[in-house]
């Protein structure tokens, strides 16, 4: 079973019905020994940084996502919930993440002709071809909503990137632990492709 971890915050329905769709047995759950001992979990992220981080810390959920990507089960952050596994974001800059990984989440620049936040269709540059990105064509189109994005400190977790004004680290996996910023549940047969090798990964039908 894979945990879709509910904190008050994130696109939870979307995604819960992604996996329905692929066949994929799934739970919504706030319930910490629900979380530990399933599969796999999974951290969608919709709002602001400060309040998501926030909400997951009032809950004390924020020390079970911990103790789940210590156990190395497989773990899965959705947009927020990518920025949340980092040190700081531009827009709570009082707030810590969850410091899985190094780096600062940073206001995407306003650039000729930009739109902010970044919606829509882009293309994706992939550096691993493995986890999930095993089977997914180069320069695939997925589905993103956001006005911050991340700057790894450390490259060598970066799994995908993307342009928007500037080069924007779209994608992180490091042993157990993988990370999107765009939506793989609203992006079509690519992104339910990307949910079905997450599965694989938890060994879950």
């Amino acid at each position: 079973m894979i945990a879709i971890i509910d904190y008050g915050a994130g696109n939870i329905q979307s995604v819960y019905k992604a996996l329905k769709h692929i066949g994929c047995e799934c739970k919504i759950t706030s319930d910490k020994n629900e979380i530990l001992n399933s599969n796999g979990a999974i951290l969608p992220g919709q709002g602001a940084f400060g309040d998501c981080i926030e909400s997951l810390r009032s809950r004390g959920i924020d020390k079970t996502v911990r103790d789940f990507i210590k156990s190395g089960k497989p773990f899965l952050g959705i947009c927020v919930g990518l920025q949340l596994l980092f040190e700081s974001s531009d827009e709570s800059p009082e707030i810590k993440g969850l410091g899985v990984f190094e780096g600062k989440i940073k206001k995407i620049p306003n650039g000729e002709g930009l739109k902010i936040p970044h919606m829509g269709w882009n293309s994706i540059s992939l550096l691993k071809r493995d986890g999930l990105f095993k089977n997914i064509d180069e320069n695939s189109y997925v589905y993103f909503v956001h006005s911050y994005y991340l700057d790894a400190d450390d490259k060598s977790v970066v799994s995908a990137q993307t342009e928007y004004g500037v080069k924007i680290d779209a994608a992180v996996q490091s042993g157990n632990v993988f990370a999107t910023q765009f939506h793989p549940e609203k992006s079509g047969d690519v992104g339910l492709r990307m949910l079905k090798n997450f599965a694989e990964i938890c060994e879950v039908g």
